[in-house]
């Protein structure tokens, strides 16, 4: 998307009054904490829990799957799926971003993984082909024919797969969105489905991600007319693509997969619409902070030392360059949280081993932050320390190993 559209300005210093409840989650987080040393990663459990009540009401029946790229946390899949992460009728199946990550979640329990994106690693697609229990649990995502041709050439040409349908807005030479699929309607589908049941693959449903209305905050300028004439563009498209699927293989889809946590209500409510996606609106990073239709609850923060103090007025904390993945710029930085008033230098920013702020914390105290993203922190941290509301206060109730900490990188 043109960078008029895509930038986000966002002041570090002031936080939208809605997300004031994150001082009195650090004041919880700081209770519960106090004796353990930073640098360290909370998460509060009543809010973790309130965010997945607000998704089920925004979903309004459509079911929702959750994305792990946004969670990186067994335990907290548990929290949204149950210990044996095959959830209920409300919230059910993950989306995985990486095949080998996939296959760690079904031999954990998980029966239902739908791949968010192609794979072309062969000897995960041969694992894949040579496990029953996986073949029936995981659906492959594709977008060309090649993808399929890999799958099929390492072992795994019985397996579901589910294709991947572009998303952006197109206005003359303009792109609105991201770069994803060249599958652009039913059009396009139709000889990728065919090929694929040539190939003796399950052709089991679709995936629509409009990232520019379930990925954008609303304060982007011009956004809400994007976000409007996407979710109608896409209405014919989905359902078109539907029929095409069902005519071909001679049954309905089982998936017609779309939106994620910024848009669960919008997309829940589209026709031919069978699931949702959210996984960032379980722990709410620092970019949710300017959605307007729903009430975030940040649920995610870490902690950081005050290690310095360089001059009047000015602290240094150790460690703190958490930057998250996307355009640059200060929206990708981490949000201070507490004390209130911490901003930035504006040539030093966020730094890999210490982070200087405008703002005065004594040495040996520390401050709390939240990503701009939601899982991406996981990757910094091998634990989240769980802290939950008890009858003596607020208190660590757990530890959930993130991916890291479980010795797990998929990328």
């Amino acid at each position: 998307m043109p960078w008029i559209l895509w930038s986000v300005t966002r002041s570090h210093s002031r936080m939208p009054e809605r997300i004031v409840s994150a001082i009195d989650v650090t004041r919880d987080l700081e209770a519960a904490t106090a004796g353990i040393d930073a640098p360290l990663a909370a998460l509060h459990l009543p809010s973790l829990r309130a965010n997945l009540g607000d998704l089920r009401r925004r979903a309004a029946g459509t079911r929702i799957r959750i994305a792990s790229k946004s969670v990186r946390s067994r335990g907290v899949l548990r929290e949204a799926l149950g210990p044996d992460l095959r959830g209920d009728a409300a919230v059910r199946g993950i989306m995985a971003y990486s095949l080998r990550e996939a296959l760690w979640l079904v031999g954990a329990g998980c029966d239902d993984v739908l791949m968010g994106y192609p794979t072309v690693d062969t000897s995960a697609l041969r694992e894949l082909g040579s496990d029953p229990a996986a073949l029936a649990a995981v659906t492959l995502m594709v977008d060309d024919v090649r993808q399929l041709e890999i799958a099929r050439d390492a072992g795994a040409g019985g397996a579901r797969v589910c294709v991947d349908v572009d998303c952006s807005l197109r206005i003359g030479p303009v792109h609105l969105g991201v770069r994803r699929s060249p599958l652009r309607d039913a059009v396009d589908v139709e000889p990728l489905v065919r090929a694929a049941l040539d190939k003796g693959f399950r052709v089991v449903g679709a995936m629509f991600y409009e990232a520019q209305v379930a990925g954008v905050p609303d304060n982007v300028r011009g956004i809400g007319l994007v976000k409007r004439l996407s979710m109608r563009r896409l209405v014919d498209i989905r359902q078109g693509v539907s029929e095409t699927i069902e005519r071909l293989t001679g049954a309905a889809p089982e998936i017609i997969n779309s939106g994620g946590s910024g848009s669960v209500a919008e997309s829940s409510a589209a026709p031919a619409v069978t699931e949702v996606t959210a996984g960032s609106g379980l722990y709410v990073p620092g970019l949710f902070d300017h959605y307007t239709t729903f009430e975030p609850r940040p649920a995610l923060f870490f902690a950081l030392p005050a290690v310095r103090t360089p001059a009047r007025g000015l602290t240094t904390f150790l460690y703190g360059g958490y930057v998250a993945s996307g355009v640059p710029g200060s929206d990708r930085l981490p949000v201070p949280a507490s004390p209130a008033g911490l901003r930035y230098l504006g040539r030093e920013g966020a730094g890999e081993v210490q982070t200087p702020v405008r703002g005065e914390v004594a040495i040996g105290s520390r401050s709390w932050w939240r990503h701009a993203k939601a899982g991406e922190l996981c990757e910094r941290f091998d634990t989240l320390l769980v802290v939950d509301d008890t009858a003596e206060g607020p208190a660590i109730v757990d530890e959930w190993p993130t991916y890291r900490g479980e010795g797990k990188c998929f990328g």
